[in-house]
């Protein structure tokens, strides 16, 4: 169903369904034909058809991941959606939308990768936190805000950045007070004050497309596949009006997980 301004709502059905293409800034419909795609889990929030969901390196699309899928560390948050129908992808709101690469090499952040066609190879980047997709084919990636592409020479703050085409990976770079000042220094040691863009950025050079979303606010990271503790939801385990974060104990700045995320590791 969607709203429009003025308008009551569009309520759609596997025929006003698009194929392969946006139903609106959030949600994207994949149409399968017999056919396959790869699927990060906890992405897919509807579809109408008959199609079956598989873990990576299960049964019988052993070839397909052998030929499609080279990622070990993130094998276990991805399945294959086969059959026919339409699926519905999302991801907590963030804007989705499809890119196609024409005998093309991307590399893009993990979290926002959300599917991708079997014609294209995924293989895991030498920089931590980030998938490459070569060959020719269309993936979907989610984004904090729109995507902005640019053009190299260029200096990303960390937190912006989606993923980068077609161009060497980037180096880091530091800003002369960040390495020799003593906040900075305290800030990279502990997290305490946060790392901003002005004094820590990726380095990009040479030819190529980098992706930007249109925010410094990285994803908010989520256990792929997991229920949300919150009440209501079958088998979260919350009781009605004590919902609250998930994982229990929060993080506290300057633990590694959070310096990794800060830093795009």
């Amino acid at each position: 169903m969607t709203t429009y301004p003025g308008a009551g709502p569009v309520i759609h059905d596997p025929a006003t369904l698009p194929s392969d293409d946006n139903v609106n800034a959030y949600t994207f419909c994949v149409e399968l034909k017999g056919s396959e795609w790869f699927l990060q889990k906890g992405k897919m929030i509807a579809y109408y058809g008959s199609m079956t969901f598989e873990g990576i390196g299960h049964g019988r699309l052993d070839r397909l991941v052998r030929t499609s899928f080279h990622s070990p560390l993130h094998a276990s948050d991805w399945v294959v959606a086969s059959g026919s129908g339409k699926m519905l992808l999302a991801d907590r709101a963030f804007d989705v939308n499809s890119y196609d690469l024409d005998d093309g090499n991307l590399t893009i952040r993990s979290g926002n990768l959300l599917a991708f066609q079997p014609s294209l190879a995924l293989k895991q980047s030498i920089v931590p936190g980030f998938l490459t997709l070569i060959g020719t084919g269309k993936f979907v990636a989610a984004s904090n805000g729109p995507v902005v592409f640019m053009e190299p020479p260029i200096r990303v703050d960390p937190q912006a950045l989606v993923g980068w085409a077609d161009c060497p990976s980037p180096c880091h770079h530091y800003d002369h007070g960040y390495m020799t000042g003593l906040m900075g220094g305290l800030r990279a040691m502990t997290g305490i004050g946060g790392a901003s863009g002005e004094e820590h950025q990726f380095e990009f050079v040479g030819a190529g497309t980098v992706l930007l979303q249109s925010s410094e606010t990285l994803m908010e990271e989520q256990a792929t596949g997991a229920v949300p503790g919150e009440p209501g939801v079958p088998g979260s385990g919350a009781t009605t009006g004590h919902s609250g974060p998930q994982g229990g104990t929060p993080r506290l700045p300057g633990q590694l997980g959070d310096l990794q995320r800060r830093f795009g590791l």
